[in-house]
């Protein structure tokens, strides 16, 4: 992997990363841009105890613009991008609508492949090696700037789940607290570790689903399965087998395999509402909308959580859809929304069947 920083007209930084060790990377960009101006805050709620970032400039960005375009395609001729080479491999840029900037943390936009009807289940293992990388190569960077506690990478793929921009890419978060959800993992993990004298809550949910029917599929150093108290109507959590805290920790042998399984998750994803024998029903070629979402221990201290360190926390991606069947979503009601007690549809084991059943 090559690695080629520099930056854009107003000033936010471009990274190229090239799998070619001999690609040069001198495009300027010519677009006449001001400086970006945010208003990012971060507002505790007292009474819950969490964060909600305020960010009003957000009202102005791009939304849902002709694929001709696409700010996220290559800079072609007169036509001028974000990404000022007329071709890339991987670009992450700083995202010119932050919710969350300077004090208040940083967010990236990662273009996953420069060709505009792509998406991330038709890339090659290279090119999704290549991805998990730049992910890895990010974190690193990120995790080093003082307003940073924790670093999120995810993909919001489709229409349904609110992408404005329909090229293929994702973004991350550097937030700069520990994020309730994560908080709310490492609260169960102290608890469970002072209760069983020193196991690791996640090392025992990960040998009980990989004991259990609803495990879809494990090679020799990931496993994936759907959670027994699965949220969302498809919803797959895939954990290196060798507990580390964050991609940082991956080992080689780890990397190697993983563009392997994720891309077959991925594709499977995309199968689950193509009918069969489960009634599914015909997704009627439609690309399955999903969230795809890597959870990482925080950087920052963590003694509020008695007795847990990072190397207990075990990294994971969570990949899960809002759609329960052809033609309907799963829309976060009165219980979910209000009250944050979700309500499932589909039993997570006839989920796992049928995730088994869509394998390539």
């Amino acid at each position: 992997m090559k690695k080629t920083s520099t930056r854009l007209a107003d000033g936010r930084e471009l990274i190229y990363y090239d799998l070619r060790d001999d690609t040069v990377r001198d495009a300027v960009d010519r677009r006449p841009l001001e400086p970006t101006v945010t208003t990012s805050e971060i507002r505790r709620d007292p009474l819950l105890g969490d964060a909600v970032a305020v960010a009003s400039h957000r009202q102005g960005r791009t939304y849902h613009p002709p694929a001709d375009e696409c700010p996220l395609c290559p800079t072609r001729g007169e036509r001028l991008t974000e990404i000022p080479d007329s071709s890339y491999d991987v670009a992450v840029f700083e995202n010119r609508f932050p919710s969350l900037a300077g004090d208040s943390g940083r967010c990236e936009v990662v273009c996953f492949t420069s060709d505009h009807d792509a998406s991330f289940a038709a890339l090659n293992e290279e090119q999704a090696r290549l991805v998990l990388d730049a992910w890895t190569d990010r974190t690193s960077e990120l995790s080093h700037l003082p307003s940073v506690e924790q670093v999120f990478c995810f993909e919001n793929r489709g229409a349904e789940i609110g992408v404005t921009l329909g090229h293929p890419h994702g973004q991350i978060y550097a937030y700069p607290f520990t994020t309730p959800r994560t908080a709310l993992m490492l609260r169960s993990l102290a608890a469970h570790k002072d209760a069983t004298g020193g196991e690791n809550l996640f090392d025992a949910v990960l040998a009980r689903e990989l004991a259990g029917e609803r495990v879809v599929l494990e090679t020799a150093h990931w496993a994936a399965f759907v959670p027994y108290a699965a949220h969302w109507p498809y919803e797959v959590h895939l954990y290196p087998k060798r507990r580390v805290p964050d991609l940082l920790g991956l080992d080689e042998a780890a990397r190697t395999e993983f563009p392997q399984v994720y891309l077959e998750l991925l594709r499977r994803f995309d199968r689950i509402f193509d009918g069969g024998d489960s009634g599914e029903g015909t997704g009627g070629g439609q690309p399955t909308p999903y969230i795809a979402a890597w959870h990482q221990a925080p950087f920052g201290a963590l003694e509020e959580f008695d007795g847990v360190v990072r190397e207990d926390f075990a990294l994971h991606l969570e990949l899960f859809t809002i759609r329960r069947t052809s033609g309907k979503l799963k829309f976060l009601a009165g219980s979910e929304s209000g009250m944050n007690v979700f309500i499932n549809d589909v039993p997570p084991e006839r989920a796992a069947q049928r995730l088994r059943e869509v394998a390539s």
